[in-house]
């Protein structure tokens, strides 16, 4: 079923008439919604267009009329417009480089009378430079600033990751919220299996927290859990009564787990339902395919979102470049940043294969890797990551398959 507009993220486009409105909102959209023409006032009604936006998911453009319209029709045209600002969640004001007015002014205010982010974009930014007095000038009334070029169509994805990366910012929180982790994968009355293996960096008499989280949201949907280290899985497996809908296992036993899964079990990790569940899963499987382009010289960033004592055979310290050196043939640079801030110069790399973020929230977790993107930098994660240097990708992505 379509998401109902009234449950989607509602994008108000506004500026001045003859600024690019309605080619940002073909740029955004990747067609031709909205009539575009140089003669001011094209725009008549407001053009609302409905589209997925990823991260952020359904959305709707309300791409409107220009408020300095003088022609015959104005006065409705303007009234429409204004019903816009109550409806925004958030405010698009698109203007020209160097050329503020009270218009622009207006816009301002009312994004503040009605509480409602702002994004500026800078349009036709092929035509003129913005000064960096006009840039700070904009910038005191709104730090998200962004300037585009909306008719250039081959920089298209470069424009939208720089405005996917801000609305990231703004977006009321609840157009964030995450899938649930498993609870759409397990119905209820269902059975969930999780491989546990317990090595020296599981903590004395405790799981560690995506497990934990793991079983939360299967009894929060109903599901039961069955809880069970690597070497006797098989074992419980064949004994059995009713096959169990998913087998959830850690990375590091996943060539294992998925060998001792019969074919028509479904199978994944945990580090992978934790790719959707904080990130872009789609997008962190386009990542991993760096990987079989990584030559002799290329450096690599594992990145992991929290600071923790490294055990002798640490996962994403050891055994992951490790394994990305066997695999790949390669005589990579590796790096290591632990925390929640990326290397000044992250463009010197060709790939970051990121932590399951468990630490982060999924805001977090997008804005990295939109970040990454604007640097043109190629991203994963460990379970992606792992999963493809043993072969098993495919199979333990087939859950998320439509």
């Amino acid at each position: 079923m379509n998401t109902p507009k009234s449950l989607r993220l509602q994008i108000g486009i506004f500026g001045r008439t003859n600024v690019g409105k309605s080619s940002f909102l073909n740029l955004a959209a990747g067609q031709d919604v909205a009539i575009t023409s140089s003669v001011p006032g094209t725009t008549t009604d407001v053009v609302e267009k409905t589209m997925e936006l990823l991260p952020i998911g359904p959305v709707v453009f309300l791409d409107t009329a220009g408020l300095d319209d003088t022609s015959v029709l104005s006065g409705e045209r303007i009234r429409k417009t204004k019903k816009i600002f109550g409806r925004a969640d958030v405010m698009v004001l698109l203007v020209e480089p160097n050329v503020w007015t009270g218009f622009e002014d207006d816009i301002c205010e009312q994004a503040k009378v009605h509480q409602t982010p702002l994004v500026v974009v800078i349009n036709k930014a092929d035509q003129a430079e913005p000064t960096e007095v006009f840039l700070n000038a904009v910038r005191e009334l709104t730090p998200q600033v962004m300037t585009c070029v909306s008719i250039d169509l081959s920089r298209r994805d470069y424009f939208l990751n720089q405005f996917k990366q801000i609305l990231i910012k703004v977006c009321p929180e609840d157009f964030l919220q995450p899938l649930s982790l498993i609870g759409d994968l397990v119905p209820a009355g269902g059975l969930a299996v999780l491989v546990v293996p317990i090595d020296l960096a599981a903590p004395k008499g405790r799981l560690i927290l995506p497990q934990v989280q793991t079983i939360r949201d299967a009894l929060d949907n109903d599901a039961a859990v069955l809880v069970v280290k690597e070497r006797e899985y098989r074992a419980v497996l064949d004994n059995l009564k009713k096959l169990p809908d998913v087998v959830i296992c850690d990375s590091q036993v996943v060539q294992k787990m998925v060998a001792d899964t019969p074919k028509n079990i479904k199978c994944t990790t945990f580090s992978i339902i934790f790719a959707r569940f904080k990130g872009e899963l789609n997008e962190l499987v386009k990542g991993a395919q760096m990987i079989d382009r990584l030559k002799d010289g290329d450096k690599v960033l594992i990145a992991e979102a929290c600071s923790h004592h490294a055990v002798e055979d640490d996962i994403g310290r050891v055994k992951i470049p490790r394994w990305l050196r066997q695999y790949t043939g390669a005589d990579l640079v590796i790096d290591v940043c632990a925390g929640r801030d990326y290397p000044e110069n992250l463009a010197q790399y060709k790939l970051i294969i990121h932590c399951g973020a468990c630490m982060l929230t999924r805001r977090e977790m997008l804005a990295r890797m939109h970040y990454a993107g604007n640097q043109k930098v190629a991203v994963t994660n460990y379970g992606v990551c792992i999963s493809m240097l043993q072969g098993v990708l495919n199979r333990v992505l087939e859950p998320f398959l439509k």
